[in-house]
């Protein structure tokens, strides 16, 4: 299933994705509960960061689960998906359970011969165009749950592996297209995307792909063809927030993640961040966060500490 990776002991628990014995698909699936008695309550309450996605389904009870250090409410009904890279702590408590699906990196990344591009493309278009959290209704969560377990039962088909694998991929795939008609930014009865969404959907991109060299808002301007101005209406009529802000607060997740991830020193971080000064980046972090780099990973070391638990 999953190993830590070679961290020290106060850093966030590196997760790979390693499949148990000879399983060599590239989908996991598991109970809420089959995973605590796998794991054990301390290995699962702890923060971790993930190199594979996953999807967690909530059928039972109500609980907090902690995406990129935001607590996210769920009840029965909340659907989950969580990217390659953010930082994942599960719900402390035992009053909840549901589904558990892993998936390989490479699956919605890298294409290879048995994972075509034009497929890896579709389903990392469709989980990024679902949103993080979804609260499904009583017909929809019957659906869900059909599919998962059926996805369950199919992984243990006795057969090629390869065609059990493509049979997973398809039920899968469908399973977004559902949730992507239905919920999607585009889905069901809306309008074509208007021209702010669009310029809004390419500034994303943009920032994600340089965020650690570009810290102004006129260098993405600059990029996209339009001014400062009209980027940041875009901005605000797509998400209601700044494009000065979306650029400090993709900064200060990845600091976040670094701080807490690592042992990495202050002045490296802000280095690698684009910071020319270490006390211009702990002046910008604390602007954002209300707290000091150093601070923010004392309190997320405390979260590992037995003495919290």
């Amino acid at each position: 299933m999953i190993k830590n990776g070679h961290l020290d002991d106060k850093q966030i628990v590196r997760l790979d994705y390693q499949p148990t014995g000879t399983y060599s698909l590239d989908i996991e699936i598991f109970s809420g509960s089959g995973l605590r008695k796998r794991l054990g309550r301390e290995q699962m309450r702890l923060p971790h960061q993930h190199t594979f996605g996953m999807l967690i389904f909530i059928n039972e009870g109500e609980c907090v689960q902690w995406i990129d250090f935001m607590p996210v409410n769920c009840k029965v009904g909340s659907l989950l998906t969580i990217s390659p890279g953010q930082a994942h702590r599960f719900a402390e408590d035992n009053h909840w359970d549901g589904w558990i699906m892993l998936f390989r990196p490479e699956f919605i990344s890298a294409p290879t011969l048995k994972r075509p591009q034009t497929f890896n493309f579709r389903v990392k278009e469709l989980t990024q165009k679902i949103p993080s959290h979804l609260v499904l209704d009583e017909r929809e969560q019957g659906i869900v749950v059909q599919a998962i377990e059926l996805m369950r039962e199919d992984a243990g088909l006795a057969g090629d592996s390869s065609e059990i694998n493509a049979l997973l991929h398809h039920q899968f795939f469908a399973l977004l297209l559902r949730l992507s008609i239905a919920h999607g930014h585009n889905g069901k009865g809306a309008d074509k995307p208007s021209h702010a969404m669009q310029r809004f959907k390419a500034f994303k991109e943009l920032v994600e792909d340089n965020y650690a060299r570009w810290h102004q808002v006129a260098q993405y301007a600059n990029h996209l063809g339009c001014s400062e101005k009209s980027l940041t209406r875009a901005t605000v009529e797509a998400a209601s927030v700044t494009a000065k802000n979306i650029i400090a607060s993709r900064i200060n997740l990845e600091a976040k993640r670094l701080l807490a991830n690592s042992t990495t020193p202050v002045a490296l971080i802000a280095d690698q961040l684009g910071f020319d000064e270490a006390t211009n980046f702990v002046k910008f972090f604390k602007r954002e966060v209300a707290c000091t780099p150093g601070e923010f990973r004392k309190k997320q070391w405390e979260i590992k500490s037995p003495s919290h638990a």
